[in-house]
């Protein structure tokens, strides 16, 4: 074993052994001055520290070193990169919380060092049955995120979005701020040799695929996704970010989770407000009630409260998109209606809205095949449709 590789893997076995209570780990390596000193000790010695009858002495044994340096050399060869605690490379507002992991494995085409060193991480987070509106305004907010944000030595790259790649809010954050060139950490709830959910894989693929983009986790591989692994998966997203957004959230979630741990941990909180009995928006509504997050009432007012000095960026104008797509013909003012429909009836289908505007079925259905070709609308599975996010 190369000397240079040994405090990683002794990380990558007490990572192993006591992932699951990081803050053991600390006082471990706290009482013993560094990692490399814990592993060292005889049998004697670990019998003083733990007592004779702890279950805890085999983890430290020599076995589990030739274990982690198996596991360290496989995944290397895999592409798979490691970060602890210890290296300048770990991000450093997770550092600062008392129950940060021991280590990371990481899933990206770039260097740590490119990836966690800006530590300009805004994590947005909800639920996975996120509503139409839910997922307009969490696309809206990523696409109005300033290009440049203040610092106390100038100014620095955009904020990379953190997440946890499951259904609904997460996904959508994470494809959304790759769509508009922003960088996004997606933190996982299994090994990072597996991704779950399973049909995000794509997905996955192309965020370690892109520059300072990564799949992170604390869990070592072959773990499997049990329902106490979301919890430690909460505490990397909002540990390592410096606000939290929540944007769709019942009562009760991981979402709601992860607001109270970003909370805890100091950093800002904003909730998307919504209607008092949409039980999607119960969440975010408590969270408001209760003073732990801000709500978010306008993008300007939103990037300023993150970004002090900065401003939103601006989205593209609606009329001049379709003027240009429609080459101010006829369809130009039905296609302007049909656009003004959508607005006032977000997730409306194609029968609707002939309906509110007294087109026939085929001139509609032209406009709005038109109008998605372009960018200008979206459609759901079901046909549902939105106004993209990035118009005004």
């Amino acid at each position: 074993m190369d000397k240079g590789d040994y405090p990683i893997v002794c990380a990558i076995a007490l990572n192993s052994a006591f992932g699951d209570n990081p803050k053991f780990s600390h006082r471990l390596i706290d009482r013993l001055g560094s990692i490399e000193e814990l592993f060292s000790l005889d049998r004697k010695s670990i019998e003083k520290i733990f007592g004779p009858y702890s279950r805890f002495p085999s983890a430290l044994r020599e076995q589990s070193l030739e274990e982690a340096w198996k596991q360290y050399r496989k995944l290397s060869a895999e592409g798979i990169q490691f970060v602890s605690i210890f290296d300048g490379a770990y991000p450093s507002l997770l550092k600062e919380c008392p129950d940060a992991p021991l280590l990371l494995y990481v899933r990206s085409s770039t260097p740590l060092k490119e990836i966690f060193s800006d530590g300009n991480y805004l994590s947005i987070v909800g639920t996975r049955d996120m509503t139409d509106y839910g997922r307009e305004w969490c696309q809206k907010i990523i696409s109005s995120l300033p290009d440049t944000t203040s610092h106390t030595k100038g100014t620095r790259q955009p904020p990379a979005i953190v997440s946890g790649l499951a259904r609904g809010v997460d996904i959508t954050a994470h494809i959304a701020a790759l769509d508009h060139g922003l960088r996004t950490i997606a933190v996982s709830p299994v090994g990072i040799d597996d991704i779950y959910p399973r049909h995000h894989i794509s997905a996955a693929e192309r965020i370690s695929s892109s520059q300072g983009s990564a799949i992170i986790t604390d869990y070592p591989p072959e773990t499997i996704p049990y329902p106490s692994n979301f919890l430690r998966r909460n505490r990397i997203i909002a540990g390592m970010s410096q606000s939290t957004i929540l944007v769709e959230s019942r009562a009760r979630g991981g979402g709601m989770m992860t607001s109270r741990l970003a909370a805890g941990y100091g950093r800002m909180v904003f909730a998307l407000q919504g209607r008092i009995d949409d039980p999607h928006s119960q969440g975010c509504n408590q969270l408001i009630a209760e003073n732990i997050a801000a709500p978010v009432v306008s993008m300007p007012s939103l990037v300023s409260q993150l970004y002090p000095g900065c401003e939103s960026r601006r989205g593209e104008n609606l009329s001049t998109a379709i003027n240009a797509a429609f080459n101010n013909t006829n369809d130009t003012e039905n296609a302007i209606q049909i656009c003004n429909k959508i607005r006032a009836h977000r997730g409306i289908d194609i029968d609707r809205l002939c309906e509110l505007s007294g087109m026939d079925f085929p001139s509609c259905s032209f406009i709005i095949g038109r109008l998605e070709s372009i960018g200008v609308i979206q459609r759901d599975i079901v046909g549902c449709c939105s106004i993209n996010a990035i118009f005004d």
